[in-house]
């Protein structure tokens, strides 16, 4: 053995060692089965140091599970990422062929981000055997397989025909910047300051129950205020009960609009009584359709002002609200202007301030797959492993609204989507000329008209991938789905709980009638040893595949695992890495010093016979039998941190620091044959039980070291038993 471990040279072909023999794949005569689903990455970029996480703490439960004897499955995937991927592309310019001329034709756009995608899907895949996955490859999907697109749309026409899928007109968010609409949860608010304009809506009719002839409404968006078709205040607040059911006269407009009451209006907020513009913000937009009122859109798809703006057609939203604000003050219709500091929605991605606008989309009816989803949680047919996250989920399933799943973009999965132009019949316009069909029909199947054209749109990526645990191991009627469905466990970031985990759970329930998985592990974030969240921008971004260059993947591994818990975000640093590849340089010494001490002739089963155990060799393997122990249980209980830390004190202190040194002087010392045979015996014993424990943390250490062992029980250390504890010298 080398003074270092060589992790260069031996990792790539310890990796190779496994895969080419097949170590990786899941062996179905064996009852007891773990699965799981490998959270796909994005196809877009190359991994960063969440990925790895994700990566090692998947890896040391298939490990675990695999060495305890079970059928393991840990499949491997890639996720065609729609939106994120299309901006990525841009970014990169990957539109803009050879001639610097722009490419609009959307098969060729579709077939460069293709392209880009499978480049990325590939080096990803070898940034992923880098830190030592132990996923079967054989079985690796991509969100764009067409099997698993095929079971996309099954899914998506079982919803429509079932009434919980619809085409109809909401508010939605919009983004300007790549024309396209977004989910709630791809929106990010930022916080900013402003103004809050204070304005004066005269009254139709004069009341002498109120002090002036106007009431006074406070808006951030004062250019909203064209399209505005009532004023609201709370039906508890006293100060307007007079005036509900009347009438104010728009100003700028001079649009007669009513005084309505509802219960959605913070009495608190500015003057007690606010603007409605239903077309134009989301809570509007639910007054709105409850009390019947117009929807009149003032801004278009590219923020600016449009016909119905009357005058202000054509200026930008900022521009408008200068403008507007101005000819306000003018009239004297400015009662005050406020400092204000709210929050604003932003475009995930591009950061391109949110217009709410009203658009005709598909929707899911959510709330009855939530329903199911809560249910299932409730039972415990799903576990969290943290209670906390479970709380989250419960809070966020009570809120949820319907789900717009189309994209305005290129790349993804087309919804299955035909329309009748003519809606020649009754039935075609009952159906609004609405075709679910993958490949265009010849007709209309209700009119019998070929004027059909195709939806263009594309399902929101969080569509497809909420199925990703079916449809990855072909459902309905494959031996994998058969046999690892459910899967185990789902483990993944705490920041996609709603993206992802909640989705995976209600589409899964509602096609299957199962449970995707049976517990949710949610990581922390890394963060940077400033406790910031790590960002290219920032600076502070630490790359795996760099440190696992530098200080190899097990020093990598440790460094992730240690104080890593479900609870909290990880404070992470290249400091951790380093301390972590000296625990990983004490392990390959210590493994060394006692192969050192191994004689030629020494028989390992004779020195069984003739044990001299001294009372400090019961301490040590009395203390291996309870790390044998704690590190089963803390890895059952999805406490990896506890693990990792307990093997780290058991291995470097109790056994290094205490018992080699002892067994040290004891073979130099000895003054009979069975005295230092047995200092050998318990010295090999605990080493051989401690590379056993420590594999699924350090696997290509322990590999290595498991090679140079002169007595072993299987060809490599990844085929080997999960030790148990008791009698350990038997």
């Amino acid at each position: 053995m080398e003074k270092r471990f060589p992790f260069k040279e031996l990792e790539p072909k310890i990796y190779k060692l496994w895969e080419d023999g097949g170590y990786f794949k899941p062996d179905f005569s064996k009852k007891d089965k773990f699965s799981i689903i490998m959270p796909p990455p994005n196809a877009n970029a190359s991994l960063h140091v969440g990925h790895a996480l994700t990566i090692t703490l998947e890896d040391l439960m298939v490990r675990f599970n695999r060495m305890r004897g079970k059928s393991t499955l840990w499949l491997p995937g890639f996720d065609h990422a729609g939106f994120e991927t299309q901006v990525v592309y841009e970014k990169k310019q990957a539109a803009i062929d050879n001639n610097g001329q722009i490419i609009n034709d959307r098969q060729k756009i579709y077939q460069n981000i293709w392209d880009f995608t499978q480049k990325n899907r590939e080096l990803c895949r070898q940034q992923i055997k880098r830190i030592g996955a132990s996923c079967d490859w054989s079985r690796e999907k991509f969100t764009l397989d067409k099997d698993i697109i095929k079971i996309v749309y099954q899914t998506f026409k079982k919803l429509y025909q079932d009434g919980l899928i619809y085409r109809g007109e909401r508010i939605i968010n919009w983004c300007s910047k790549h024309q396209t609409s977004l989910s709630d949860l791809e929106v990010k608010y930022q916080e900013v300051k402003g103004n809050l304009w204070y304005i004066r809506y005269k009254l139709k009719n004069k009341n002498s129950k109120i002090k002036n002839d106007y009431i006074v409404v406070a808006t951030t968006r004062p250019e909203t205020m064209l399209g505005d078709t009532a004023v609201a205040v709370n039906p508890k607040d006293k100060r307007y009960k007079a005036i509900i059911g009347e009438s104010v006269i728009l100003p700028l407009v001079n649009r007669e609009i009513p005084i309505i009451a509802d219960q959605l209006v913070d009495q608190n907020f500015g003057t007690g009584a606010v603007k409605v513009t239903p077309a134009h913000d989301p809570v509007d937009f639910e007054i709105g359709k409850r009390h019947g009122l117009p929807f009149i859109q003032v801004i278009d798809k590219n923020q600016k002002m449009n016909n119905a703006a009357g005058n202000y057609c054509g200026l930008k939203v900022n521009e408008a609200r200068e403008k507007i604000v101005s000819d306000l003050k003018e009239i004297g219709m400015i009662e005050k202007i406020e400092d204000y500091t709210h929050q604003v929605p932003l475009c995930y991605k591009c950061q391109t301030q949110i217009e709410p606008l009203i658009s005709k989309q598909w929707f899911i009816n959510i709330k009855p797959l939530a329903k199911e989803a809560v249910k299932a949680v409730k039972s415990g047919k799903v576990k969290f492993t943290s209670k906390r996250f479970e709380k989250i989920f419960f809070h966020w399933m009570d809120e949820i609204k319907d789900w717009n799943i189309s994209r305005q973009i290129v790349w993804g999965i087309r919804i299955p989507v035909y329309y009748c132009k003519d809606m020649a019949n009754k039935a075609c316009q009952e159906n609004e000329g609405i075709i679910i069909s993958e490949e265009k029909p010849e007709k209309c199947p209700f009119c019998g008209s070929k004027n059909l054209i195709e939806e263009t749109d594309v399902f929101d990526t969080w569509f497809s991938s909420g199925q990703w645990p079916f449809t990855t191991l072909g459902w309905p009627d494959s031996n994998d789905y058969k046999k690892f469905y459910p899967t185990s466990v789902m483990e993944t970031g705490r920041d996609i709980l709603f993206f992802w985990i909640a989705r995976m759970i209600m589409l899964s329930l509602y096609v299957t009638k199962k449970v995707p998985f049976e517990y949710v592990y949610l990581h922390g974030l890394i963060l940077s040893k400033e406790g910031e969240k790590m960002s290219k921008s920032k600076g502070n971004v630490i790359d795996p595949i760099e440190m696992v260059d530098k200080y190899g993947a097990d020093s990598l591994r440790m460094a992730l695992l240690f104080g890593t818990s479900t609870e909290r975000d990880v404070v992470f640093s290249e400091q951790k890495i380093i301390a972590q590849q000296k625990f990983i340089t004490k392990i390959w010494n210590a493994a060394r010093f006692i192969l050192q001490k191994i004689p030629a002739d020494f028989s390992f089963e004779e020195a069984k016979k003739n044990l001299s155990l001294t009372k400090d060799d019961k301490w040590i393997l009395s203390k291996l039998n309870k790390i044998i122990k704690t590190t089963t249980k803390d890895i059952e209980n999805f406490d990896f941190h506890l693990a990792t830390e307990s093997l780290y004190h058991f291995f470097w202190h109790d056994f290094c620091d205490k018992t080699i040194e002892y067994e040290k002087k004891r073979i130099a010392t000895a003054s009979s044959k069975k005295e230092k045979e047995t200092a050998i015996f318990v010295l090999y014993t605990v080493l051989l039980n401690s590379l056993k424990l420590l594999n699924p943390f350090t696997p290509f250490l322990t590999e290595a070291i498991y090679q140079e062992l002169p007595y072993k029980n299987k060809k490599y250390l990844i085929e080997e038993d999960w030790p148990k504890p008791g009698n350990l010298i038997k």
